[in-house]
């Protein structure tokens, strides 16, 4: 048996999800503005997949800073209806700055603070304790997905009577996805 021969190898390369989907032009990373919350009144932030996107949304990382000498309760819940006024953030990128034109992503960063109440509909799927003076960091590698209409909501609760200042910061991808919708979906997210 011959153990090297002029037989050709084909190379094969494992690379991360979360690269692969940036050299594709499909992932973004952004943040919302400080969000102040406290005193009895909430504050969120989340990312919202518009009824019409035609996409689904991947989230593949979040982080929830914590600015404050107090900790805090935070709420991830998918698909629900959060309340107060949503602000649509800016600071959002596509991972690949290499490409041009440059893609734009269909799911928006949005936020609200001092808000009254819960989310209506969704589902509170799980909480996290944000320390003070900290950043907590949860890598979920694309799992949590959401069709057209869908979001995935990050509910800062109200501690104290102390004013806390937060944000939070999202990366994820897009792909054209399923037709399936949020069936109570609302378009409060233009």
């Amino acid at each position: 048996m011959r153990l090297f021969n002029n037989d050709r190898f084909n190379k094969a390369v494992n690379i991360p999800n979360p690269l692969y989907q940036s050299v594709q032009g499909r992932y973004f990373v952004g943040q919302t503005e400080h969000i102040c919350f406290g005193k009895g009144k909430n504050g969120w932030g989340g990312l919202v997949n518009k009824y019409k996107s035609d996409v689904d949304l991947f989230v593949n990382a979040f982080t929830i800073t914590n600015h404050s000498d107090q900790p805090f309760e935070a709420e991830i819940w998918f698909n629900p209806i959060p309340p107060g006024k949503p602000i649509i953030s800016r600071n959002v990128t596509p991972a690949n700055t290499a490409l041009s034109p440059l893609p734009k992503p269909k799911v928006k960063i949005a936020y609200s603070e001092c808000v009254e109440g819960l989310p209506r509909k969704g589902v509170m799927a799980f909480r996290r304790i944000v320390p003070p003076q900290s950043t907590l960091t949860s890598d979920e590698d694309g799992k949590f997905i959401f069709p057209p209409g869908g979001s995935f909501i990050i509910y800062l609760l109200s501690p104290t009577n102390e004013i806390i200042q937060a944000e939070v910061a999202f990366g994820w991808f897009e792909k054209e996805g399923s037709k399936g919708r949020v069936p109570w979906s609302e378009e409060p997210y233009k």
